[in-house]
């Protein structure tokens, strides 16, 4: 179960979330008070190797982005807008897409055409691009998602106590998780290691098929 703690903005925290064993630690650049400016990121990447990094964009200027993931040492560049296809076909490191769910009817066929090599299933909050700490329904997405050749991870209000759960419903490749191991909105050491150890734990099925990030 590969594990995603997004929303890192102090070293101590992606050295935590390694320590723990997430897969993966991600970087805000766009807007949102999780932003973090890109000379802190690098230097946070220069410093904790052997962990994935993702950098979370929402329709920032292309050349923005490629410029970004270099100086950063992205592993993997993460889309929460509406960027088009053709967006994604320029962009020289694997992609992540975000989707909302409850913005409107699922569109299975829609989501498996996309240019991006994961898809990441989010809550939709009007107004917000990810870390609202809202869950959606799981159960409701279920058969959708057991359709899907695509890996996909899950978002959107999970935490130590009910990731499990969305893990044995949604059966996802990996999780991903920001506000959940969080207290007062600061990255909380002792809920990234519970929170990384419940999803290790936790059992799906869609194991074992996809490689692992390209951790640097």
């Amino acid at each position: 179960m590969l594990v995603k703690i997004c929303g890192i903005t102090r070293l101590e925290d992606a050295r935590a979330a390694r320590q723990y064993g997430a897969d993966m630690i991600g970087f805000v650049f766009a807007d949102s008070r999780r932003r973090i400016e890109v000379r802190e990121a690098a230097r946070i990447a220069q410093e904790v190797r052997g962990i994935g990094k993702a950098g979370v964009f929402v329709d920032q200027p292309l050349e923005e982005v490629r410029q970004i993931a270099v100086q950063c040492q992205l592993d993997y560049i993460q889309l929460s807008g509406g960027e088009p296809a053709e967006y994604c076909r320029q962009l020289n490191r694997p992609v992540i897409k975000a989707v909302r769910i409850g913005s409107g009817e699922p569109d299975r066929e829609g989501w498996e055409s996309f240019p991006a090599d994961w898809l990441l299933f989010d809550s939709f909050v009007p107004g917000q691009a990810g870390g609202s700490g809202r869950t959606f329904d799981w159960a409701g997405l279920r058969e959708i998602t057991r359709r899907i050749s695509k890996p996909f991870l899950v978002a959107g209000g999970l935490n130590g106590v009910n990731v499990p759960e969305a893990i044995n419903i949604l059966r996802p490749y990996g999780v991903d998780v920001s506000s959940g191991v969080e207290t007062d909105g600061v990255k909380d050491q002792a809920k990234i290691r519970d929170f990384i150890l419940s999803a290790k734990a936790a059992k799906t099925a869609k194991e074992g098929s996809h490689a692992n990030p390209n951790c640097r």
